[in-house]
């Protein structure tokens, strides 16, 4: 049963990891990298993410810069942010391309932690349907007679004790985010 607590813990980790980069990537009013991780670009005919094709950096905390390795795709880079969900259009100077984040918005900022407030309870309703999976496999196995009603118990009960670690620790993430859109 340790092996399967510890299979179940995994995936819960891997929840948290999963909700960690999803909220890196909403921007904050200020220039993320981050938000970038999820553009890719048609280079040599393959699908190849932003930041294996170019040098992104941060010059100021409202601007980032893109500088690609191989400047003739540059105008596919510019392309690509263009018809992404980022919102915001890419200046190219012939080497390289600049993104300007304008300052949120009162709206837009209660929008982004609307968005995060619901992307933090999907990660909740991961780690219950984690734990009801687990508890299922546990009463299967019971009903098997290879867990005694002792152990069955005991294993419930250490499912539940992971899965209220893990949502304190994603109430954690989405507050800090929360906090963080706020202050801007």
């Amino acid at each position: 049963m340790k092996a399967q607590l510890t299979a179940y813990e995994d995936k819960m980790k891997k929840t948290l990891d999963v909700l960690a980069k999803e909220l890196a990537a909403i921007r904050a009013g200020r220039a993320n990298p981050a938000v970038l991780d999820k553009i890719t670009v048609e280079y040599y005919g393959a699908p190849t993410p932003l930041n294996q094709v170019a040098a992104v950096s941060s010059p100021d905390p409202r601007t980032l810069s893109i500088q690609p390795w191989d400047g003739s795709i540059l105008k596919v880079i510019e392309k690509a942010i263009q018809t992404s969900d980022l919102g915001i259009n890419p200046q190219n100077d012939g080497k390289q391309i600049r993104l300007s984040f304008p300052p949120l918005t009162e709206e837009r900022r209660k929008e982004l932690i609307k968005g995060v407030s619901k992307t933090g309870e999907d990660a909740k309703v991961a780690l219950r349907n984690i734990r009801r999976d687990a508890i299922d496999k546990f009463k299967a196995s019971q009903k098997k007679s290879e867990l005694t009603e002792d152990e069955l118990h005991e294993g419930e009960d250490k499912m539940q004790k992971l899965t209220d670690k893990y949502v304190k620790e994603i109430d954690g993430l989405v507050e800090k985010k929360s906090k963080e859109l706020s202050e801007v």
